[in-house]
């Protein structure tokens, strides 16, 4: 049995939107419903760019762990909230693109997500599935600390592309990113992005839509200064926090984010 898993407990509700499933229709795929769609297209009518921000932050994850493979010689990654399989683009693909013995263990709580995660990314003994919630890093890393396959005595590369905006302000995703910063070794990297806007009016209409259709399970869209002060002290790769498409883009023709109602946020934490 997987660490913190309760079958009893896991129901799939089709009726309700689903994150997972709501990204997924807008990255193109078909695991996902007619709730799923209709709050996609009314989230549409808030962020228009919404569609793009979704496709260039799948893009930044490919990028971030190619880059972090090749050029940093990562091997180990923990992907947390990693959301529904997407084609051949997940991270044990492109990591183990790279090097064949890369590990990767991917950590989330909903079932669907899990359901798919265990068809689709358990291919070989260098991947694993894990059900958690993103917020709880000492039991994750406890468990991992026991069992493997992931070794924490060594560097690893922990992901959060796309999750911290899901996680309220209570834990808060600032103490998030310094609770698990102070349990890797160094060498290690913490990559992450969150929604923000610069414009209040934004912030609070796509927070109370996505709250609303998801049942509260859900954080809020932050202001970039927020964001600034999770990293103050921190050193970062270059470029530092930017909007994740012009984040080291293949080259002049990488696709760009073009409209900001509201973007994604992030970069690459090194740790030392």
């Amino acid at each position: 049995m997987e660490y913190g898993e309760n079958p009893i407990a896991h129901s799939i509700d089709i009726s309700a939107p689903s994150i997972a499933r709501m990204r997924d229709w807008l990255l193109g795929g078909t695991d996902n419903f007619p709730s799923d769609r209709r709050a996609c297209r009314a989230l549409l009518d808030i962020a228009p760019s919404t569609r793009a921000l979704v496709r260039n932050n799948r893009l930044f994850l490919q990028r971030v762990v190619r880059v972090l493979a090749q050029d940093y010689g990562v091997r180990q990654f923990l992907d947390y909230g990693f959301g529904l399989p997407v084609g051949r683009t997940n991270v044990h693909q492109v990591a183990q693109s790279v090097d064949r013995s890369s590990r990767v263990v991917y950590i989330d709580d909903d079932p669907i997500v899990l359901a798919h995660g265990r068809t689709l990314l358990d291919e070989n003994d260098e991947t694993a599935i894990m059900r958690a919630t993103m917020t709880d890093i000492d039991g994750t890393l406890d468990h991992l600390k026991g069992t493997g396959p992931i070794n924490l005595d060594a560097p690893v590369a922990a992901l959060f592309v796309s999750g911290l905006h899901r996680i309220p302000d209570s834990p808060g995703a600032q103490s998030v990113i310094q609770r698990l910063a102070g349990r890797l070794v160094a060498g290690s990297f913490l990559v992450f992005c969150q929604l923000v806007s610069d414009s209040a009016a934004m912030r609070q209409a796509a927070t109370e839509f996505m709250l609303q259709t998801t049942g509260h399970n859900w954080g809020r869209v932050r202001d970039k200064s927020e964001v600034h002060a999770w990293v103050s002290g921190m050193q970062m790769l270059d470029p530092g926090l930017v909007e994740v498409s012009a984040w080291r883009p293949d080259s002049d023709v990488t696709p760009r984010q073009r409209t900001f109602e509201w973007e994604e946020y992030g970069g690459v934490i090194c740790l030392s």
